[in-house]
């Protein structure tokens, strides 16, 4: 999973400080590398792995000129996360052309290592945007003695859809002067586009959230469809076109997990569907008579807003019991066991008082491999807490995710292969409820009715593109390689 902005500012104008600045906003989508890309007439680019505000010096940001520009953050989940690995990405011949994504190609490593080395193309990194860039650039100048730009962009991005394979949203700039987007014909990934009125005209970006946009005054004109794209020259009316007719399955744990709750995707409120997670939950739990605790605790960040809502449907009092030490990095890449649940303690620091002689109910948005699930409730009973009740928003989580979001390999899920009582027992909880499936789904889609189904594939194993199980085994075996060469 990663995040992206790309902003087309008037002629005169340097944008490189607002992509820092929609960076920083995007900064929850990726902490191991970042990159910013500007076009003046020469394409300027700085990139290194870190967080962006490591990265970008003032130096740095005096030489990203230009009014066209865009900005990545990544979260690596195939290939090894070298300084090679980081985007955005360019090119110089037969023309110019800038790009950044967020999402996976299932098909990847055919790519790399088969279709492309037969066509004398030679990828020189791990990261699957190059092998969008070039099939784009293919296309492009295969079309380059067609006079209407539209017409190369559109095949441009046919090419992409009919080679890479996957989920992805991509942004992008062309040499001669336009900033452009499109989104994977399943639309999982998103990808949406705001406008900025000015006194000297009008200004266009297109970000992975919309918290980007909002951040810069960019007004949210609309989320592209799956299969469609979107370019623009500064100052100019944006053109959207409709390259595939498929049906829309947008990722579900954006909104369980991974956007931020200020966001809105695919006009859907972040903020409001956690709520409703909440609600649906509490529902759940009165009707199947789960025993009910003294206090309604979240596992901060991502499931306060639905914990609150589970407390206000159960007529619970609400208390933040852990604290977040927001300087610990992500628990799952450690190596092992054991440096997880070390990492896990510094993360989370318990109130005492918010537990002593209690039932609490602890609230967290997923259970994955239940590292996290089984050290809290141990802390919680540490500091006095009587009973231990657990409650996700979501369902469990049995299935590796083969778009871009790196939850663990299908081995590591504690879900896979259990009953929920079993992995009540691994977690040592007292009590353990999931959100249903089905309430999960109407939750989100009461956000906008007009979507069609969910990519539900890290619940079910069911994925909404066909190679997807495929590229799941190639992953697996590589992380397998990787770790036993550590």
């Amino acid at each position: 999973m990663c995040g992206f902005i790309g902003i087309a500012g008037l002629a005169g104008r340097d944008v490189g400080p607002e992509v820092y600045e929609g960076l920083i906003a995007l900064q929850h989508r990726g902490q191991d590398a970042a990159g910013i890309l500007s076009y003046d007439g020469m394409f300027h680019l700085r990139k290194a792995n870190g967080m962006v505000r490591d990265i970008f010096l003032r130096s740095d940001m005096e030489r990203l000129r230009g009014n066209l520009a865009l900005g990545h953050v990544r979260y690596p989940t195939v290939g090894m996360g070298t300084d090679e690995d980081a985007q955005p990405f360019y090119i110089n011949f037969p023309f110019g052309v800038g790009m950044a994504h967020n999402g996976n190609l299932t098909n990847f490593l055919d790519l790399k290592g088969r279709l492309f080395p037969a066509e004398n193309i030679c990828l020189e990194s791990s990261c699957d945007v190059e092998a969008i860039l070039y099939a784009f650039a293919q296309a492009m100048q295969a079309t380059e003695t067609a006079a209407d730009m539209e017409v190369r962009f559109r095949a441009a991005v046919e090419r992409v859809f009919h080679r890479a394979k996957g989920a992805y949203s991509v942004v992008g700039i062309l040499a001669q002067k336009y900033l452009f987007a499109f989104r994977d014909p399943a639309g999982i990934k998103p990808c949406i586009v705001g406008r900025r009125d000015t006194p000297q005209g009008v200004e266009w970006a297109v970000a992975s959230e919309s918290v980007a946009l909002d951040v810069l005054g960019f007004q949210r004109v609309r989320d592209l469809h799956n299969g469609e794209a979107f370019f623009v020259e500064p100052g100019g009316e944006p053109r959207f076109i409709r390259v595939l007719e498929r049906t829309h399955h947008p990722c579900i744990f954006e909104l369980v997990y991974f956007a931020r709750p200020d966001s809105f995707l695919d006009e859907i409120s972040v903020y409001k569907t956690r709520r409703r997670f909440g609600k649906a939950l509490g529902r759940q739990w009165m009707e199947d008579r789960a025993p009910m605790p003294d206090v309604v605790i979240p596992i901060p960040d991502s499931s306060r807003d639905a914990a609150l809502a589970m407390a206000q449907e159960l007529n619970l009092p609400y208390r933040e019991g852990f604290i977040k030490n927001r300087y610990v990095g992500r628990t799952f890449i450690m190596p092992n066991q054991s440096e997880r649940q070390e990492a896990i303690r510094r993360k989370m620091n318990p109130i005492p008082l918010e537990f002593e002689g209690k039932d609490v109910l602890l609230v967290d948005d997923s259970i994955v491999r239940g590292n996290t699930s089984r050290k809290l409730a141990d802390v919680a009973r540490k500091v006095g807490a009587r009973k231990i009740y657990f409650a996700s928003t979501s369902p469990p989580l049995v299935a590796a995710c083969p778009y871009g979001i790196d939850m663990a390999t299908r081995a590591d899920f504690v879900a896979r292969g259990r009953t929920v009582e079993q992995v009540r027992e691994e977690i040592q909880a007292d009590y353990l409820m999931y959100l249903d499936i089905e309430r999960m789904n109407t939750a989100a889609q009461e956000g906008n009715a007009d979507l069609g189904d969910f990519c539900n594939g890290c619940f079910t194993g069911k994925y909404p593109t066909s190679e997807a199980a495929g590229h799941l085994d190639a992953i697996e075996k590589e992380r397998l390689a990787a770790h036993l060469a550590v």
